[in-house]
């Protein structure tokens, strides 16, 4: 019971890198883009969070940063995408690859270090403690305590659901993302909805990135990401693109992950341990092909 408890109470921290890249995905996907490169845009977020955080020693530019980064780094693989033709699962692939090489290059040129920059003196995000709610048993540890980017990725949800499903923009978004040719008839800049979806989702990763290495910790490391942003991308499939099935499937992963490092206390090899959230991302993702194949084959038996 108590590893449940402890484990409850991390998932809300440990679900929001994941549930923020998720929310810029299903963007990105409703804008007609795939995003591979999720991984690639929170690493930079997280990098730079870190170094302007550092240099100016202000936490809030650094965050402000980290979602300029994010962004900037969405536009220039949405231009190859949109405006070049490339393929976006190879160009998203290739993203990846190229900003790990890119900071994994940088660290020991520039900072002499490798693998890890952990400035001295570099605080976190600080922690809220919610009035009435912070003294709940049970309740308290899970929900209170918690830094301002956990808070504001769950904020996310409905905001994102408000900006697709009643707002003129989300329309136009969706409608650039549903069909490209139908979109441009009805006299909408298609292509550059969809450059717009993959600055949304570069500014979302980017912000997840930040929460990594100055929310949770204080540091950056190479392999922080650990795969989040393919989590996230899961996320949002089982979702099917939409933001409160989409939250409710990072959480999901997220409680998963927060177990991993509860389990391994209790003599379980940490090998098998750290397979734990991706496990559970395979098996989710059979669940639904499953569950899909079934309905298509219900459809194919009603049609005759």
């Amino acid at each position: 019971m108590e590893i449940l408890l402890n484990s409850l109470a991390a998932t809300a921290t440990v679900t929001t890198p994941i549930l923020l890249a998720a929310m810029g995905g299903l963007i990105n996907r409703q804008g007609g883009i795939v995003n591979i490169g999720l991984e690639a845009k929170m690493l930079a977020g997280a990098f730079v969070a870190v170094l302007v955080a550092w240099q100016t020693g202000n936490l809030w530019l650094g965050v402000i940063a980290a979602v300029a980064a994010g962004a900037l780094v969405g536009l220039a693989f949405s231009l190859v995408v949109t405006r070049l033709g490339a393929n976006e699962i190879i160009a998203g692939l290739g993203l990846n690859v190229l900003m790990i090489g890119l900071i994994g290059y940088l660290l020991p040129v520039v900072f002499d270090v490798r693998g890890t920059l952990r400035p001295p003196g570099l605080p976190r995000l600080p922690k809220l403690e919610l009035p009435l709610i912070h003294d709940i048993p049970v309740l308290g540890p899970i929900v209170s305590g918690k830094d301002p980017l956990t808070y504001l990725s769950w904020l996310s949800v409905p905001l994102v659901a408000w900006f697709l499903y009643r707002t003129v923009w989300g329309l136009r978004l969706r409608a650039s993302g549903t069909d490209l040719e139908a979109a441009r008839a009805a006299g909408l800049n298609a292509l550059g909805w969809r450059d717009a979806s993959t600055v949304i989702a570069g500014a979302f990763a980017g912000l997840a990135g930040a929460q990594l290495s100055i929310g949770i910790v204080a540091l950056f490391a190479v392999g922080m990401t650990a795969g989040r942003g393919f989590i996230a991308l899961a996320a949002f499939y089982f979702g099917s693109a939409r933001p409160w099935p989409t939250a409710g499937a990072a959480l999901l992963f997220g409680f998963f992950t927060a177990a991993q490092a509860r389990v391994q206390g209790l003599g379980v090899p940490v090998q098998l341990v750290q397979v734990i959230p991706y496990l559970a991302v395979v098996v989710v993702l059979t669940l639904i092909a499953v569950r899909r194949s079934r309905r298509r084959g219900q459809e194919a038996w009603a049609a005759t």
